[in-house]
C-alpha cells in the first residue's frame, strides 16, 4: 500500500514516523529526568530537616516544627512517641526503628499519618533516641504528571507543524524534478533539441538535469547520424537499383541478340555485387559502431601483419610500389581482424586515390606506450573542405563517385580502430599526398 504513495508522502510519512519517535523519546526522558532531579531536591531537603530534629531530640522536652506536607517525631528506646509533628503513632515500623537505631535509613511508605502518600521517611539515631522526618511525595508526583500532561499536548502539535513544514520543504524540492518530469514529457522525435530546465543551484537535481541533458544531447546527435546515414544509404541504393532496373526493362522491352543479353546481364551483375559490398560494408560499420570497445584483443605483431597486407595487395591490384618500413618485435594490443581490415582500407584509399609509391611505416612511442601506424601516398591530397568529414559515412570527392566504391571504407576504418582503443586521423602532407595515420595501444609479443 505505502509503495504506492508519492515520493512526497512517503518521504513526509518518513519523517513524521522519525520525529514521532524523537519526540516521545524527548518526552519520557523529560519526564524521567525532571522526577529525579525533584526527588533529588526532597531527598537533600528531607536530610537537612532530620539533622535538625536529631540536634532537637537532645532536649528534655524537644519542640518540632510542622507543615502541611511535612512530619517530625522523635522516639526513644523502645520506640515509643516522645515528640510528633506528625501524630502519636511512630512513623517506623518495628524493623526500620531497629535499623534507625544502628544508623540513617530512608525509607518510603504508602501512607503516613495525616501526610498524603506516597511519603518518604528519613530517620537516624540521636542516642538514646532515634530522631525521623517525613515529607510527602504528593507534591512530586503532581509537578511530574503536569509535566507529561503539557509535554502530551504540545509535542503533537510540534509534530503536526513539522509534518506539514516535512511536506511544503518536499514539494518544494522535488519541484525542479517535476518541470524536469514535464519537459521530457513533452520531448518528441519532432523536437528532440529541446532540453530538461535546471534548477541554479549546484546540488544533486542540477547535476542529475545537466546528465540527462547530456544524454538527450547524445541521444540527438545519433539520432541525427541515423537519420543522415538512412538517407544516404537510401540515395547509395537508388542509383544501382535504377541502372539495374532500367538494364533488365532494356533487356525485356524487345528481342536481343545475344549479345545484346550477355550485356545487358553482365550490367546487372555488376550492379548487383555493388549493391552487394554495399549492403556488407553498412552491416561491418553497423556491427563495428554497437560493439565499440568490445573487441578481442590479442597481441600482434605488426611487420609480420603489414607484410601479409601488402603482399595480398599485391596480388589483387597489382600494385608492387608499396615500401614497408617497421622494425622486428614491434607490437600493438588490437584485434588483429580489425587491424588487418583497417590498414587494408587505408591501403585500398592510396591505390585507388594516390600515385607514385606508397609507405606504410609504423613505429612505437614509449612515451605514451603507443604504436603509430602511417599510410602515405603522393597523390593530389585531400580536399581541405572534405578533410574534417573524411571519416564520415558516404564521405566522397566528387571525383570518386565514379570509381565504384561506396564511400564507406574509411568510415569503417575509423569505427574499427576506435573499437580496439584506438584513434585515426588524416592530413595532406607539405610535399603532397595524404597520410593517414593510426595510433593503437602498444604490447609485448610475449604477452598471451
Amino acid at each position: 500500500m505505502i509503495s504506492r504513495w508519492s515520493l512526497r508522502l512517503r518521504l513526509t510519512a518518513a519523517f513524521t514516523l522519525t520525529m514521532a519517535l524523537i519526540l516521545t523519546a524527548a518526552a519520557i526522558g523529560t519526564v524521567v529526568n525532571s522526577r529525579a532531579s525533584l526527588d533529588e531536591s526532597i531527598t537533600e531537603s528531607l536530610q537537612y530537616r532530620l539533622r535538625d530534629v536529631q540536634s532537637a531530640a537532645d532536649e528534655l522536652a524537644p519542640v518540632l516544627t510542622s507543615g502541611r506536607d511535612t512530619a517530625e517525631q522523635v522516639l526513644d528506646a523502645e520506640g515509643k512517641v516522645v515528640a510528633s509533628s506528625g501524630g502519636d503513632q511512630p512513623l517506623l515500623t518495628p524493623s526500620e526503628f531497629a535499623a534507625a537505631q544502628r544508623g540513617p535509613i530512608i525509607v518510603e511508605h504508602p501512607g503516613a499519618g495525616a501526610l498524603t502518600g506516597p511519603v518518604r521517611v528519613a530517620a537516624g539515631p540521636a542516642e538514646p533516641r532515634v530522631a525521623v522526618a517525613a515529607v510527602s511525595l504528593a507534591d512530586r508526583d503532581a509537578a511530574a504528571a503536569d509535566l507529561a500532561q503539557e509535554l502530551a499536548v504540545a509535542f503533537p502539535l510540534v509534530l503536526v507543524a513539522a509534518a506539514v513544514g516535512a511536506y511544503l520543504l518536499t514539494g518544494a524540492a522535488l519541484r525542479p524534478v517535476e518541470r524536469m518530469r514535464a519537459r521530457a514529457a513533452s520531448i518528441t522525435a519532432e523536437n528532440p533539441e529541446q532540453r530538461l530546465p535546471v534548477p541554479e543551484s549546484r546540488d544533486e537535481i542540477s547535476r542529475l538535469g545537466n546528465t540527462f541533458n547530456d544524454l538527450l544531447g547524445r541521444l540527438h546527435a545519433a539520432l541525427d547520424r541515423e537519420r543522415q546515414f538512412v538517407a544516404d544509404a537510401s540515395h547509395e541504393l537508388r542509383t544501382p537499383l535504377s541502372v539495374l532496373t532500367t538494364e533488365l526493362e532494356l533487356a525485356l522491352r524487345r528481342p536481343r541478340t545475344q549479345d545484346e543479353l550477355t550485356a545487358a546481364l553482365r550490367s546487372a551483375l555488376g550492379e548487383t555485387e555493388r549493391l552487394s559490398q554495399l549492403a556488407h560494408d553498412l552491416l561491418l560499420l553497423a556491427r563495428a559502431e554497437r560493439t565499440g570497445g568490445g573487441a578481442q584483443e590479442s597481441i600482434v605483431e605488426i611487420r609480420s601483419l603489414l607484410a601479409s597486407v601488402v603482399d595480398r595487395l599485391h596480388v589483387v591490384t597489382e600494385a608492387h610500389d608499396v615500401d614497408v618500413d617497421c622494425p622486428l618485435g614491434l607490437a600493438a594490443r588490437a584485434n588483429p581482424d580489425d587491424l588487418r581490415r583497417a590498414v587494408s582500407n587505408l591501403l585500398d584509399n592510396a591505390v585507388q586515390h594516390g600515385s607514385g609509391p606508397i609507405t606504410v611505416s609504423a613505429q612505437g612511442r614509449g612515451a605514451d606506450g603507443t604504436v603509430v601506424i602511417e599510410v602515405r601516398d603522393h597523390g593530389p591530397g585531400l580536399d581541405p573542405e572534405l578533410l574534417p568529414h573524411i571519416f564520415d559515412r558516404f564521405t566522397r570527392a566528387d571525383t570518386a563517385r565514379t570509381s565504384g566504391g561506396t564511400g564507406l571504407g574509411l568510415a569503417i576504418t575509423a569505427a574499427l580502430v576506435h573499437r580496439n582503443g584506438g584513434s585515426v586521423t588524416a592530413a595532406n602532407a607539405a610535399d603532397g599526398g595524404a597520410v593517414f595515420t593510426i595510433t593503437l595501444p602498444a604490447g609485448r609479443p610475449e604477452e598471451p
